[in-house]
């Protein structure tokens, strides 16, 4: 990367992920105990969707919307050498975001079209602002990234297409579901064993992780495959055979970068952890088209562990490795991601009235752990660099 130009304005506006990712944060710890106030009836919305819908959405769209904005703002300049996104531009961007909140909810008093325009127009500035950086550094292999980003608009448009069709968003929820699962399985499947081969690379000698091949190529398409099936198809037989062996072939793909021999790095074992709620997931969701388990079960279980837990772990982990932090997750961020994959859990596990609670306390007080331990990192500069004292001649 080319020297950093002075940059005197606000520390929390000189890097993508650290507005973007403080907003997701927070953002999460605060809206789910919205949706339980909803759900009991104590507050009612006035936007374009069902509760249910509103619900899923801001978890799909809201919530991961800014967490993928804030790592590709953060990993973008250095795979073009550019200056990263920063200032207004930085500013402007996470107010669309901020706007899109309460115009989903109904709170802006916007119709139904002017909702879905300010809400898909964040993804659409992510999509543009990434396609001129990396043209203009000339790194043309990276174009590739704005195709999922493209089809992550597609899939909010669809959503809010059909909500104001059919009243419902059903295909809108599986198609966000299944875009959401598969980048997660694409950027999982690149950071996961590589970070786990350079910390096991200082530890000594050992199996390493399988380096991304022709294996996990496969295994990608067989989920796109898998998950294309759900989405158009979700009562087929077919489909819930193809759920099932396409997390059974993932569990392995896990399996493969040796997870248990990284224990002693919690905020690195956070990350394989947060994986394996994919297989789990996904066959969960094959047994519940074959009529075995409940569809809630497979959904929360891709939800709240695969999503929530891999986008926190992903958060934590770039938040503190680029504000010059050790990359020690501590007690506090430990217990954040320990809050959310029992939310989890529980949610999975049971389905009793009071079940719902406890997995709505657990993933708030995770979230809002998250956001206290790292408010004060991601809006204060980075610590300077210690000198070491020259030594007496």
């Amino acid at each position: 990367m080319r020297p950093d130009k002075a940059y005197s304005g606000p520390a929390l506006f000189s890097y993508g992920f650290r507005p973007l990712f403080l907003l997701a944060g927070s953002f999460a710890a605060l809206v789910i105990p919205l949706w339980m106030a909803v759900w009991t009836g104590r507050v009612s919305l006035s936007g374009p969707f069902t509760p249910t819908d509103w619900h899923i959405h801001e978890l799909l769209f809201g919530y991961t919307s800014a967490v993928l904005a804030g790592f590709l703002f953060t990993a973008i300049p250095n795979w073009t050498g550019r200056m990263p996104t920063r200032g207004w531009p930085l500013m402007a961007l996470a107010a669309l975001w901020v706007a899109g909140r309460p115009a989903v909810a109904g709170g802006l008093g916007l119709g139904p079209v002017a909702v879905m325009a300010l809400d898909c127009a964040f993804l659409l500035a992510i999509g543009a602002m990434i396609t001129v950086e990396i043209v203009a550094g000339r790194n043309w292999s990276n174009l590739r990234v704005v195709v999922p980003v493209l089809m992550y608009l597609a899939a909010n448009i669809t959503f809010h297409l059909e909500a104001m069709q059919l009243g419902t968003a059903g295909y809108g929820r599986r198609l966000g579901f299944a875009m959401v699962v598969l980048l997660i399985g694409l950027i999982g499947g690149r950071i996961i064993p590589s970070f786990t081969r350079n910390w096991l690379a200082k530890q000594g000698d050992g199996p390493m992780p399988v380096p991304f091949g022709r294996f996990d190529g496969a295994s990608l398409v067989l989920m796109l495959g898998a998950l294309i099936a759900w989405v158009a198809l979700p009562e087929a037989r077919l489909t819930g055979l193809a759920m099932i062996l396409a997390g059974v072939v993932q569990a392995f793909r896990l399996a493969r970068w040796r997870g248990w021999r990284v224990w002693r790095s919690a905020i690195l074992s956070m990350l394989h952890l947060a994986y394996g709620f994919i297989p789990v997931g996904l066959v969960a969701l094959g047994l519940s088209v074959l009529g075995t388990l409940p569809a809630v079960v497979g959904l929360h279980l891709l939800g709240i562990g695969a999503i929530g837990g891999m986008t926190l772990s992903v958060m934590m982990r770039a938040s503190l490795g680029h504000t010059g932090r050790e990359l020690r997750a501590g007690r506090a961020l430990s217990l954040a991601f320990a809050c959310v994959a029992l939310a989890a859990l529980t949610r999975a596990a049971l389905s009793s009235e009071a079940s719902l609670w406890v997995a709505a306390t657990f993933w708030t007080a995770g979230f809002a752990i998250f956001a206290a331990r790292l408010a004060p990192i991601l809006s204060m500069p980075n610590p300077a660099r210690r000198v070491p004292n020259p030594q007496p001649r």
